[in-house]
């Protein structure tokens, strides 16, 4: 089932969402959310990753919903897949909170998770946040997810891509992915919550990445949180 060719839009137009399971009850429940939601409409719709990927590439929707296990490619390879091909931004829907599955589509540049037991409100919050190009990840289960399963995984020094930064970007970004808030990096460092904010949106860039969740997870697998936090 698919919409028109371009979901994505500008912010005062439709939200276009690409739903992504292989459950084709869930998907109906999402797909009436979405349907009798003004703002909202879906873009098309998979049972596998493949499909999922060819989809999206096709459909450019805004956001894709995938499902973590599906049969034959599963959602973190679609979300590979789309992330790497296309700029529809990825949400993952999981079963239980804290899998190792979440983390791994974080590392992909997914923009967070939700669970397939959320809310109607929260399924169309998450969408809109993740439209207006934040994360739905809260910093303080970033960081959770972070330490749990990083440790587990070798440092790739090369994660900032040769990019030096310079030692208050440093530090920022330590504090990002302790899972500090803007207010609580701004009361360490003595600085305005505009001035991190400012910090924030200059290693978006740099880096090429899309939100702090992302920024977290290159400054786990770079090895900075063994470095001293003051400098």
């Amino acid at each position: 089932m698919t919409g028109p060719a371009d979901g994505s839009g500008t912010e005062d137009e439709v939200i276009g969402v690409l739903l992504a399971d292989d459950d084709e009850r869930f998907r109906g429940v999402y797909r009436k959310l979405f349907d009798r939601t003004a703002g909202f409409r879906v873009a098309g719709e998979a049972s596998d990753g493949a499909e999922a990927a060819r989809l999206a590439g096709a459909l450019r929707p805004a956001v894709a919903l995938l499902d973590v296990q599906m049969p034959g490619t599963d959602g973190l390879e679609a979300a590979r897949r789309i992330l790497r091909d296309t700029s529809t931004r990825v949400i993952m829907l999981t079963t239980f909170d804290l899998d190792e599955y979440v983390y791994e589509a974080l590392t992909l540049g997914a923009s967070g998770f939700l669970l397939k037991n959320a809310s109607p409100p929260e399924v169309l919050q998450a969408v809109r946040t993740v439209r207006a190009g934040n994360a739905v990840l809260a910093p303080e289960v970033t960081a959770r997810l972070l330490r749990r399963f990083a440790p587990h995984r070798p440092e790739r020094g090369h994660a900032f891509a040769g990019q030096v930064l310079s030692e208050r970007e440093t530090q920022v970004i330590r504090f990002v992915a302790r899972g500090y808030t803007n207010q609580q990096i701004a009361d360490e460092l003595f600085l305005s919550v505009e001035t991190v904010r400012t910090y924030l949106r200059r290693m978006f860039a740099k880096l090429g990445v899309n939100d702090r969740t992302h920024l977290a997870v290159l400054a786990h697998e770079a090895g900075l949180l063994h470095e001293p936090r003051s400098g």
